[in-house]
């Protein structure tokens, strides 16, 4: 029976280029969302940029352009990044538009009237050079937990995420200045009253997350507990906030984009006359993935589920939490802010798509943080991704097409071979589901080591002149695991799958085994990949 699948990939903000570490973070995802079509299931695969943060502002003041300008310009450049790199997005949007606007605000408004949300007025940091209130992000200081440097709610070392009330030594991100503070009155929610339902969620779903989601949820949970938050800034830049006598703040960023997940989906779905509760709404038929890195984990392991439950509109909560460790470059964290990173546009200027998504599937800092370099990328597309899958596949059509015209011959397949690719779907299967995706690829890899042992086994440039029989045979078993690897890799490496089906006339095969009709003629074949020197 097929099931609804809802992923979201995080929401990077759209102040800056995207780095590698970002797409070692999205790019399960697109593996998990391209299997699932595969196997038969709906899929609705949502994200984009975060245009309201303060970042935005920063870039913005700096250009002496717009925040919109900024937004919508990292807007344009992440869609045809992404587009290169082949993710399948159903929805890429933003939340710099009306529709999430609006939703948003719906949102907000059902909180305040259901009692969910409070005035309170606080002392909140104010620059008296600049002569104005600052938000997280346009104020640095140490951090309350492990002392090093802290950028407003979120800690550079620790990682850890607080209130900005909590920084010491708290100076202005545009002069400098030291802080002082002023009164001024804010929107808080009660996220306090939901430390027992998340600690109980958090322990319900441990079997489907990754370790880090699992260690940084109890930490958060440990540390002081859930502590109600601020849901309105003094800010010009962001989404005004539907409550008389806010006219003059903006929602603050940290609780509207995540309801981006929703906004973005429910637009598609009704653009596309799709019902978006099946998407959203607990169901047993419903399977959720939630994609980042691991210093978005408590906006979506806390955060949104305690959002989630505060609606009470039946919305699930997140099952599998797809969280990556850090993909460093020298073993040093990559970093917008300290540009340190290896820019997507530049990789893609020099590499394959495939190639690059291999690489970071192979590398990928699923357990542990990981190192890349263009070294290790052009490593591993030599030594696997030519020198081991496709000499095998050029080897076999190169001797068809030279001696045959390209004709497959009629053979019978191996059927030992046939359950080894049948238990290899099975296995690339699951592990795809429950996001061990290393794994996964490099158990495709273990079936193309297997095909080679096979063709070298078999040895059928001595059976084509021996016995042609057992050449046809050979042959036909070699096509079907040809095939049958392509389908398998589809979802980490979609272009030379493609390449592949085009060789054999497939079209979009679905997750199970693939028969090749014999006498057929191969097409255009051509050398699957190329060695990068």
């Amino acid at each position: 029976m097929s099931k609804k699948v809802f992923i979201g990939g995080a929401w990077p903000y759209a102040n800056n280029s995207l780095h590698l570490g970002h797409i070692a973070a999205l790019l399960p995802g697109d593996v998990i969302a391209r299997y699932h079509r595969k196997a038969g299931n709906s899929v609705l695969y949502v994200s984009g940029p975060d245009c309201h943060g303060t970042p935005i502002t920063l870039r913005a003041k700096n250009q002496k352009v717009s925040p919109e300008s900024i937004a919508l310009t990292y807007h344009k450049e992440f869609s045809e990044c992404f587009r290169k790199l082949n993710f399948s997005y159903d929805s890429y949007s933003l939340t710099h538009n009306d529709f999430h606007a609006d939703f948003v605000q719906e949102v907000i408004s059902k909180l305040f009237e259901s009692g969910e949300l409070y005035e309170k007025t606080e002392f909140q940091d104010y620059c008296e050079n600049c002569h104005q209130f600052l938000s997280d992000r346009e104020i640095e200081g140490t951090c309350p937990i492990c002392g090093g440097h802290a950028k407003g709610d979120q800690c550079d070392d620790c990682l850890a995420t607080f209130d900005a009330n909590e920084l010491t030594n708290k100076t202005c991100k545009y002069c400098g200045s030291p802080v002082s503070k002023h009164s001024n009155v804010h929107l808080y929610w009660k996220l306090s009253k939901y430390q027992r339902q998340i600690a109980d969620y958090v322990s319900s779903h441990e079997h489907l997350w990754r370790f880090s989601a699992i260690n940084e949820s109890r930490k958060y949970l440990a540390n002081s507990g859930l502590m109600d938050r601020s849901i309105t800034r003094q800010l010009d830049w962001g989404i005004d906030v539907p409550v008389e006598g806010f006219d003059d703040k903006k929602i603050y960023v940290w609780i509207e984009a995540v309801l981006g997940y929703i906004s973005a989906g429910k637009k598609y779905c009704e653009e596309h006359g799709l019902n978006w509760e099946d998407f959203y709404k607990d169901s047993s038929s419903l399977d959720t993935y939630y994609v980042h890195g691991k210093d978005n984990i408590p906006f979506h392991t806390i955060i949104f589920p305690a959002l989630l439950m505060a609606l009470n509109e039946n919305y699930q909560l997140p099952n599998h939490i797809v969280s990556s460790q850090f993909l460093n470059i020298d073993d040093e964290k990559i970093s917008k802010s300290k540009g340190n990173g290896i820019t997507v546009k530049d990789l893609l200027n020099k590499y394959s798509s495939d190639s690059i998504r291999y690489c970071l599937t192979y590398q990928a800092p699923e357990l542990k943080d990981t190192n890349f370099t263009p070294e290790i990328l052009e490593q591993l597309h030599n030594k696997i991704l030519v020198g081991e899958y496709g000499n095998f596949v050029n080897r076999n059509l190169a001797f068809l097409v030279k001696k045959f015209k390209g004709i497959i011959p009629v053979g019978t397949v191996d059927p030992d071979v046939i359950s080894t690719i049948q238990e290899a779907y099975s296995k690339v299967g699951a592990l795809i589901e429950n996001a061990e995706l290393r794994n996964a690829i490099q158990e495709i890899q273990q079936l193309v080591k297997y095909a080679n042992k096979y063709y070298d086994e078999k040895q059928p440039w001595i059976q084509v002149k021996q016995d042609i029989s057992a050449f046809n045979d050979t042959t036909a078993t070699c096509i079907a695991l040809i095939v049958n690897i392509a389908n398998l890799y589809e979802p980490f490496i979609p272009d030379s799958s493609n390449t592949v089906y085009n060789f054999f006339g497939i079209s979009k095969p679905n997750w199970e085994y693939i028969s090749v009709e014999p006498g057929a003629t191969l097409n255009n074949v051509s050398i699957l990949f190329t060695r990068i020197d």
